[in-house]
């Protein structure tokens, strides 16, 4: 289905970029199927233990990290914010849409309010209000996550994989409030882990359970503990180079 549901931008990125035809109506799942793919796992094995039944054209490689972009500086205000007082708590849902952002956003300042913590808040594609802010409170737009989340004490996020994987990397505990996809498996994960508290789906988030679980992110020391730990072990990888070099047949 997600195939058939990208099939055309592909296919218009084949003609008029690579110069080559459109892919089958399979498209890369018929290579899948017939067993001839190489397939890469952009995500760590100390997330996720490898199956003991994979065969050798698996491949678990690391994470893939997205880096600053080169000569990228953050906002002097930023600096400052976060200079002013003990490491905040981020929280931004990503590109999940919010029906009611002006309701979210004022659950998200109760929630931090509660918890007696600095935050730092994005607006994403659901349009957080970041306007009037009590002054404990730093509004973002598009902040390279690999700069920002190793600087907070914690990370509010929707579960959305490449968030998931940045705030692993970085060694802080993670809330996780999934909307749908794949979002509550990353929040499953996190609670194993024992890097997060249990994950609080979107429909049943509020100020109270919110306010709760930052508050046992940020306090429980042996989270904490186990989340520098497991970003130490992601931290030592290489994914980017493993896949580089599976792919040019060294793997």
């Amino acid at each position: 289905m997600m195939w058939q549901t990208f099939r055309s931008a592909d296919s218009q990125a084949r003609r008029r970029i690579l110069g080559i035809p459109p892919a089958s109506f399979w498209g890369p799942f018929e290579s899948f199927n017939s067993g001839g793919a190489t397939l890469l796992y952009g995500f760590s094995r100390h997330v996720i233990p490898v199956p003991a039944d994979w065969g050798q054209s698996m491949h678990v490689t690391g994470f893939w990290p997205l880096e600053s972009p080169t000569g990228w500086e953050p906002p002097a205000g930023l600096r400052e914010f976060l200079q002013a007082g003990p490491p905040p708590v981020y929280i931004g849902f990503g590109s999940m849409v919010n029906r009611r952002p002006e309701e979210a956003t004022e659950m998200v300042l109760q929630a931090l309010a509660e918890s007696g913590q600095r935050g730092i808040i994005s607006a994403g594609w659901g349009g957080l209000n970041t306007e009037r802010l009590p002054k404990s409170v730093f509004p973002v737009g598009s902040i390279p996550h690999e700069w920002l989340f190793p600087r907070m004490a914690a990370i509010v996020h929707h579960g959305g994989a490449g968030t998931t994987a940045a705030g692993l990397r970085a060694g802080v505990p993670a809330v996780v409030t999934p909307f749908f996809g794949d979002q509550p498996f990353w929040g499953a994960r996190i609670r194993s882990l024992g890097v997060g508290p249990s994950p609080i789906p979107r429909t049943r988030l509020n100020a109270v359970n919110l306010a709760r679980a930052i508050s046992a992110a940020v306090t429980e020391k042996g989270m904490a503990e186990r989340a520098a730990r497991l970003g130490d072990k992601i931290r030592s990888e290489d994914g980017i180079a493993r896949a580089v070099e599976i792919l040019e047949g060294d793997g």
